[in-house]
């Protein structure tokens, strides 16, 4: 096979523009992160779901509004079949329980953490391609239901470390009916929460001026941001503050916030989102009840409710609050290699330290001086190398030597394993 030089070339070598590479510093928080949110999952009976990165484009196609079309990537394969790629995982899940609907429990308890993919402008936060981890139960109209999501949000950010986030809830049927005007028509509906989303964001004079130029006369626009602010809890959010309570939800956790709007199209009551002290680029999680999509497909009402926990942004938020155990190095220790004529000695420890289930690798070229090979676990992390010289050969022992404090002492593998198996 030819070798090519990419340098001679002229390609460039760099990811697209809102797509990354993940080395392995960030990988292992990552792996950290979603570890913690799959043991909270499955605490409550969530069970784990995988679907397809593309999906036939008419799946997906119309179920988010006119924004989300827009921001979607949609492309004909070489079949010349119409296809997307996933743009969250609601809707693919919707389709899977239209599609397996007699060989699924119901209720139905999913977590699913995959990628997804919106095409849009990027910024702190905001990627093209970016992780999602939901939750959803699906098959119960409960209150009960709406509050366990919401409990099983706040448990996981108490799990991965947060003290201070607000959870913001609302009912999308607030937007419905306004005293002085009564119902706003359907046409508008969408308009009036697509606007009152961005609220927070662009301020409220440009809401107000974004609900003006999409049709809504001034005074009823100006009159709804208003009463907006006055709306109280609906029976339905009242019923599931009290779960909330009941849950172990404190007060101050929860806020009923009736500005909240959250602009997809499918919620059809309960909305929610959280906020985190100190984190100033959006929400880190949110979701809410969404009765009826999955009817789209299954032909009869099928209650859900799930939310969605914006990945990079708790991975981000968890680096400024410096969240992260300081270390994360997967390798305890590196078994060197003294010399070609000690090699096979190393190859017995490192079969031993293996054995004991300790993370380990021995260095893989024997003819590497040994300040090398220190450098490179150096280089790598690992807190731990073992240095078996003739002396140690000899005397059935090993050096063990700690590379962040540059201290070693000499001493038998059975210790050895013992510091490692308790050492951080």
């Amino acid at each position: 096979m030819k070798n090519i030089n990419p340098a001679r070339s002229g390609v460039k070598l760099q990811t697209l523009k809102g797509f990354r590479d993940f080395l392995p510093k960030e990988a292992r928080k990552r792996q950290y992160v979603a570890n913690i949110l799959i043991k909270v999952f499955e605490s409550y009976g969530f069970e784990p779901l995988e679907t397809p990165a593309l999906e036939y484009e008419e799946i997906l196609l119309g179920k988010y509004g006119e924004e989300g079309d827009k921001l979607m990537y949609r492309f004909e394969d070489l079949g010349k079949r119409k296809v997307a790629l996933r743009y969250d995982q609601t809707v693919p899940l919707a389709r899977v329980i239209a599609q397996y609907q007699n060989d699924l429990p119901m209720p139905f308890k999913r977590y699913q953490i995959q990628n997804v993919w919106r095409a849009e402008n990027t910024q702190r936060g905001r990627y093209r391609e970016f992780l999602q981890c939901d939750a959803d139960i699906v098959g119960s109209s409960s209150p009960f239901s709406d509050a366990e999501i919401i409990t099983v949000a706040a448990d996981s950010l108490k799990k991965l470390g947060f003290k201070n986030f607000k959870i913001l809830v609302n009912d999308r049927s607030v937007f419905s009916s306004f005293d002085k005007f009564g119902s706003l028509p359907e046409k508008d509906l969408s308009i009036v929460v697509k606007a009152i989303d961005k609220l927070k964001k662009i301020g409220e004079e440009k809401v107000l001026d974004e609900l003006i130029r999409n049709g809504i006369e001034k005074e009823r626009a100006t009159y709804i941001l208003q009463a907006l602010r006055e709306k109280k809890p609906t029976p339905q959010i009242n019923e599931i503050l009290d779960s909330l309570k009941k849950l172990g939800l404190s007060e101050n956790e929860i806020e009923f916030l009736p500005t909240l709007a959250r602009g997809l199209d499918y919620y059809t009551g309960m909305i929610f989102e959280v906020e985190i002290d100190g984190y100033t680029a959006g929400s880190v999680a949110g979701g809410g009840r969404y009765d009826n999509l999955i009817g789209l497909f299954a032909k009869k009402l099928v209650p859900a409710v799930g939310f969605a926990f914006g990945f990079d942004r708790l991975i981000e938020t968890m680096d400024a609050l410096s969240l992260f155990p300081q270390n994360l190095i997967t390798t305890k220790v590196l078994v060197t290699i003294f010399s070609n004529d000690l090699k096979e000695k190393s190859f017995e420890i490192y079969q031993k330290v293996r054995n004991e289930n300790i993370n380990c690798e021995i260095y893989l070229d024997e003819n590497t001086p040994l300040e090398k090979q220190l450098k490179y676990a150096d280089k790598k992390g690992i807190p731990y190398a073992i240095i078996i010289g003739p002396e140690e050969a000899k005397n059935n022992t090993v050096t063990l030597k700690n590379l962040k404090t540059g201290e070693q002492k000499i001493t038998d593998l059975e210790q050895i394993t013992k510091q490692l198996g308790t050492s951080n």
